[in-house]
């Protein structure tokens, strides 16, 4: 008899942030700092362990078991420095940023075309603080380009400098990848593998099923948006609410 599939939520934050006026483009995807901060006790109460990917692995491999969920946050804005971490720490929780290498200091430029409001990105610095604070930094991409709009080699080259410019930057190993836009392809998982990344995030919505021959390049998470309230939270961590099947 195959033992049971034991389910992972890894939680999609974008800013953490107070909203910006009502109508603007993406306002979803900002968190107020209260509600990220109930989200996370709630986190504790039910006896979730929050973790970055890199400590999250054994548990998505099979390798260990326990009440665990992963924190990931897309593009590396500061607002996740000076709203989030101090919440993680007071908890003993870690998370994953996911950065945007060729544009720290920077700001969310992907984005100017759709209205959207353009928010810091960390800086250098900021992004070695946050390692230094016990988290973790991985790749969201050199430029936050289409990945599979761009040609074999800019995708590569993409994927690969990334890795390297954040390493030397934290002189620690990035692991995490996460695909920009959610797009991907089987090819493009084939590259980050081949670039030394143990695993990638995408924007498919699902808790990870942990089983044998998991494709650790393709993980599904679930996102957490300004509307989430605590009851659809209690769905997204304890049930199979993210995992029906979606258009």
């Amino acid at each position: 008899m195959s033992s049971p599939i034991s389910f992972i939520p890894i939680l999609t934050y974008h800013q953490i942030a107070p909203a910006p006026p009502k109508g603007s483009a993406f306002r979803s995807l900002c968190v107020s700092p209260e509600r990220f901060k109930s989200q996370m006790h709630w986190l504790k109460r039910l006896g979730f362990q929050a973790l970055c990917m890199r400590e999250l692995m054994p548990y998505v491999r099979g390798e260990r078991v326990g009440r665990v969920v992963g924190i990931t946050f897309d593009d590396g804005y500061q607002n996740n420095l000076t709203h989030a971490l101090p919440v993680l720490k007071a908890l003993g929780f870690t998370a994953t940023v996911y950065a945007v290498s060729a544009m720290a200091s920077g700001s969310n430029i992907w984005d100017a075309h759709l209205g959207v409001a353009q928010v810091p990105l960390m800086s250098e610095q900021e992004l070695r603080l946050w390692h230094e604070q016990g988290q973790e930094v991985g790749s969201h991409t050199e430029h936050h380009v289409h990945l599979t709009q761009c040609s074999a080699l800019e995708a590569q080259e993409e994927i690969r400098r990334s890795k390297s410019s954040l390493e030397g930057l934290i002189q620690a190993p990035v692991e995490q990848f996460c695909y920009p836009y959610g797009e991907f392809n089987a090819e493009l998982a084939s590259w980050v593998q081949e670039a030394g990344y143990k695993a990638a995030t995408t924007t498919q919505r699902s808790r990870v099923g942990v089983r044998e021959g998991l494709d650790l390049f393709t993980l599904p998470r679930v996102p957490i948006v300004r509307s989430t309230m605590w009851p659809q939270l209690l769905l997204k961590l304890l049930t199979a609410y993210e995992d029906r099947p979606r258009p």
